[in-house]
């Protein structure tokens, strides 16, 4: 498909990523809701937050990528406040500093080169459930929720001879449009109890409802939007149990 002819087209944002979305966020945002009639708990922990993003950028027409490493890292807050059927309920707030971006990738032709780089602040706010004995070593968890993040700035490098291939160039000299940034955020690991705190190690995966770049039939895609998956570490210490 030539450039005219998909710029013609009528482009739309993804409606059904977006109810699929907002359906699992209100799913899991009700679980702490729902844990009213357990054991009350007033468990606050604060704590540090560090790990690797591996990030791509779902393209509408596609351009073809590879994940995109970066660095992620930042404060995080925790409330327990329930006890319920075995699992503690409550909620995790972060405040990161995070690199996400994509990593052009084309098999045929490895000497083309474009990666571009993003630097948002971002907040996840997600529901944490734990299993496990409450006093014991090792819990299980899983995190879910919204994240919101705002651009910040940005970075590219680009190699080879372009001009000579069919590729999408359009997003090479597009300028991050929507720089609030929101989507749905969910994960699991394990945590960690010592005598000096709590370690969590945890994988996640975002799945970006909102797009970078314009949207609209006129605009050059109908889709833009960050995703990809992490690995993080996190230490946190008691303030109130």
């Amino acid at each position: 498909m030539n450039l005219s002819s998909w710029i013609l087209t009528d482009h739309r944002p993804n409606t059904t990523l977006h109810l699929l979305g907002l359906l699992l966020l209100a799913l899991w945002l009700s679980l702490p809701l729902r844990a009213q009639t357990g054991e009350p708990r007033h468990n606050l922990s604060i704590g540090i937050n560090g790990g690797i993003n591996m990030s791509s950028v779902s393209f509408s027409p596609k351009v073809k990528q590879k994940n995109l490493m970066g660095p992620a890292f930042g404060l995080t807050f925790r409330y327990i406040n329930e006890r319920w059927f075995g699992m503690l309920c409550g909620v995790q707030g972060e405040i990161n500093l995070s690199k996400r971006g994509w990593d052009e990738f084309y098999e045929d032709y490895p000497q083309l080169e474009y990666t571009r780089k993003l630097t948002y602040a971002e907040i996840p706010l997600m529901a944490h459930i734990g299993f496990g004995k409450e006093n014991g070593l090792m819990k299980f968890f899983i995190h879910a929720g919204p994240q919101f993040s705002y651009f910040i700035s940005d970075s590219s490098s680009i190699g080879g001879d372009w001009e000579n291939y069919r590729y999408h160039q359009e997003q090479h000299t597009l300028e991050v449009e929507h720089k609030l940034d929101y989507g749905i955020i969910g994960g699991a690991g394990f945590e960690f109890h010592t005598g000096i705190g709590n370690f969590l190690a945890e994988g996640r995966y975002y799945l970006g409802l909102g797009d970078i770049f314009g949207n609209t039939k006129h605009d050059d895609f109908s889709r833009s939007a960050n995703g990809g998956i992490s690995i993080r570490v996190t230490y946190l210490f008691d303030l109130k149990k």
